[in-house]
């Protein structure tokens, strides 16, 4: 199996989240926090928001749409319920993580950081125990519920997001293993099993590390820039054990800067990144594109290098904020990177998630659809243009 690529037209995706309806986030809270829950209802809310998104994505424009993450709190706390070895803690978010540079330099800034980033709305986790897949019956039922949907809707193709091993060595902190790179080889062992279900399932795998780029001016703001390098290159070697078995043409992995509204002034370009994304064994890559921080970094691809089974989905919708791109914009934004690469090597995507952390009040979900249409007319005015006779 591989995924669909644009060969005779400019195809549409995402990220991967969306924003959770107000009764499903009432039981995905209580669920992240230990609290009674019933597991029927939650459930079977669950089934029918992936049916909703799916059908509202495909009816937007979406040509390759996922399940919009509806049964996870988040795309990282999720394996809390699935590995052994991660607890909740007391406290919300990341425990321990410093303030963003960026924000640092705009101090008035830090308050409604603190308060509206988004990871205050998670239960504290960490890793205190070995790790191992325990419990498969949460993948297989969101496995079951969007190839469901899928067939209901009927997208060009499906794919499902599932947390890397750096990702989840950075935002969920070891209390267990000696040091970072013995619990990052275990993360790797252990997300085998869900990477290679989601593939085994005819579903495209997307692996999620925004650690290769946001870390850096967060949680990783004290290592000098070879330090940092080093350490993503220990997690594209460990997301390469993991997914050694599942062909490169049928995953996709997604970097970022961290989905925040700020000055982004201490973001690594992307330039530095080219080497490490070459590495790694996933055939398309989901970047940042018009964050307006980054939209420049178009121009830089044409020096990647990258391998010709390199597929680029940019983001040509933003998802921070509350505009509507023009489709003219997308558009544009869409060659440039056709002009790049070719025009069956692009596929339109959005910045990041839409509903990164279940509550998290960023774009309105009607802006969201609203957005996706914006970025299905820029990309058939694209594709006239890349197809023209």
């Amino acid at each position: 199996m591989a995924m669909k690529i644009s060969t005779e037209r400019i195809l549409t995706t995402h990220v991967g989240s969306m924003p959770r309806p107000e009764d499903l986030l009432v039981l995905l809270r209580a669920e992240d926090r230990g609290e009674a829950v019933d597991q029927k209802a939650l459930q079977a809310r669950a089934t029918t928001a992936v049916m909703q998104t799916v059908k509202d994505q495909v009816a937007a424009g979406v040509d390759v749409v996922n399940d919009g993450e509806m049964s996870k709190m988040s795309y990282h706390v999720y394996l809390k319920h699935r590995l052994t070895g991660l607890s909740s803690v007391d406290g919300d978010g990341v425990p321990g993580r410093p303030i963003m540079l960026d924000i640092l330099d705009h101090p008035e800034m830090i308050p409604a950081q603190q308060q509206g980033g988004g990871t205050d709305l998670l239960k504290a986790t960490v890793c205190d125990g070995p790790i191992a897949y325990k419990d498969r019956a949460p993948l297989d039922r969101d496995l079951a519920n969007v190839k469901s949907a899928a067939a209901a809707a009927r997208p060009t193709d499906v794919f499902m997001t599932s947390a890397s091993p750096g990702c989840l060595s950075t935002y969920v902190p070891n209390r267990h293993y000696p040091n970072r790179d013995k619990y990052r080889e275990e993360l790797a062992v252990a997300l085998r099993t869900e990477y290679e279900a989601i593939y085994n399932a005819g579903i495209v795998l997307q692996v999620d590390c925004p650690d290769l780029a946001g870390c850096r001016h967060t949680d990783y703001q004290k290592m000098s820039d070879a330090e940092f390098m080093a350490d993503a290159e220990k997690s594209i070697e460990a997301l390469n054990e993991a997914t050694k078995n599942i062909p490169p043409e049928a995953m996709r992995m997604h970097i970022c800067w961290l989905n925040y509204s700020g000055p982004h002034t201490h973001d690594i370009p992307v330039a530095k990144l080219f080497g490490l994304l070459a590495k790694a064994r996933p055939a398309a890559i989901l970047f940042e594109g018009a964050n307006p921080r980054h939209e420049h970094e178009w121009e830089d691809w044409k020096a990647a290098k990258l391998p010709d089974h390199k597929i680029l989905i940019p983001g040509v919708i933003d998802s921070t904020t509350n505009f509507v791109e023009h489709p003219r914009l997308v558009a544009q934004r869409i060659c440039h990177y056709a002009d790049v690469v070719g025009r069956e090597r692009v596929i339109a995507g959005s910045d990041c998630g839409f509903g990164t952390y279940a509550g998290r009040k960023g774009v309105y979900p009607s802006v969201v659809l609203s957005k996706f249409k914006a970025m299905a007319e820029g990309a058939r005015l694209a594709s006239e243009k890349l197809w023209k006779k």
